[in-house]
């Protein structure tokens, strides 16, 4: 196995940093400091080496620094398997409404060109509420692991997305152009299949990755629900194609329940733990505790089954991760760090939490735009 990680991180006018360049290696990268210093910004900023709006899901020009112009950029040097490679992204003042990505100084175009070349996952502490919220924010979660994991599930999403997003503007307009609204069905239930198998497909490994793992993190029992999962599991994908179309044009026609497809979809997860209390309960039921440890047992799981398909772990954001551990949970999880080979990217107040982190580790003090090499409290 190799290791893929950050090598250098340079910002301009990202967030509260006009211009940043920091140097790590391979290990764990430590962010400590106050409330509001600017910590998970700098985990924000990695997140923007994925498809997508980043961890905070922020529309693209509230993340230039505030009083500039709205542009702003985000550089990368990886180490990997085949060597350094280098990614920028950012948003220009020509070109406000969709950023853009270069790779080895070479205009990238797709999220799936920047997901090739690495995979980034996060956790954040407004993902606590996961279990609890709508099945959008599910959705969006699974979603990202998937594409971690298949770099082409990004474009699927972008072409359904696009055929929905303009399909429901039709219907609001009450537009009669059949024409129109069969090809957008069309690319809906071709895409639509192709991102719910890619997913069920990831539900299946993780889940037999869940059922392999011992540890302190319990196991998690994962399903897809949705009629187009029903139909992907019960048939071939050109037929649950036909299904998905004969659904939107029932939706036309005003038949209730119809519309079927994968923006429906929910993941639904519940806790194994034999002899446990919580054992095969709803992850909605369980302590707040117990979804913290199933969210973290899933993404490493998900990490895991990463480093066997690409031959290196994704780099992990971690923001807040210690808090709400117990020592002995938190030991746990840094050693499934270093034995995974993942370069981890933590926030915390109080360096003294990461204790167990590792020698390898790299610890940084981030104060207000400003981040110097610090030394763990002793």
């Amino acid at each position: 196995m190799h290791q893929l990680f950050v090598q250098r991180l340079t910002l301009t006018d990202f967030r509260n940093y006009a211009r940043l360049r920091l140097d790590v290696g391979a290990g764990a990268v430590v962010l400590t400091g106050a409330n509001g210093a600017g910590k998970t910004n700098l985990l924000e900023a990695v997140s923007f080496l994925a498809p997508g709006r980043g961890l905070r899901g922020a529309k693209l020009f509230q993340v230039g620094r505030q009083g500039q112009t709205g542009a702003w950029g985000v550089n990368a040097v990886l180490s990997g398997p085949d060597g350094l490679t280098e990614i920028g992204t950012g948003l220009t003042a020509a070109a406000p409404e969709r950023r853009a990505v270069q790779i080895n100084g070479y205009p990238a175009k797709g999220g799936a060109a920047i997901a090739r070349q690495i995979g980034v996952v996060w956790l954040t502490p407004a993902m606590d509420r996961l279990f609890l919220d709508g099945p959008a924010s599910r959705r969006k979660f699974l979603d990202r692991l998937v594409t971690a994991f298949d770099a082409d599930q990004a474009g699927r999403i972008a072409a359904y997305d696009h055929a929905h997003r303009q399909r429901s503007r039709l219907l609001r307009e009450e537009a009669s152009d059949a024409a129109w609204f069969a090809a957008l069905e069309d690319t809906m239930a071709r895409h639509g299949v192709a991102l719910a198998a890619a997913r069920a497909d990831l539900v299946a490994r993780l889940s037999r990755a869940l059922a392999a793992s011992a540890g302190p993190f319990p196991a998690a029992s994962l399903k897809l629900v949705g009629a187009v999962d029903s139909w992907l599991a019960e048939m071939p994908a050109v037929d649950a194609e036909d299904k998905v179309r004969a659904s939107l044009w029932d939706e036309r026609r005003g038949i209730l329940g119809a519309g079927a497809g994968p923006h429906r979809s929910d993941l639904g997860v519940a806790m194994i733990a034999t002899g446990h209390p919580s054992h095969g309960q709803p992850a909605a039921l369980c302590s707040t505790g117990e979804q913290k440890a199933l969210l973290i047992s899933i993404v490493l799981a998900h990490a895991r089954l990463q480093r066997e398909k690409r031959g290196a772990a994704p780099v992990l954001l971690l923001d807040e991760i210690a808090a709400h551990l117990d020592a002995g949970r938190r030991a746990a999880l840094f050693a499934e760090l270093r034995a995974l080979g993942a370069q981890a990217w933590m926030t915390g107040t109080d360096s003294g939490l990461f204790e167990d982190v590792g020698e390898s580790a790299q610890f940084f003090n981030v104060d207000q735009g400003a981040v110097t090499v610090s030394k763990m409290r002793q």
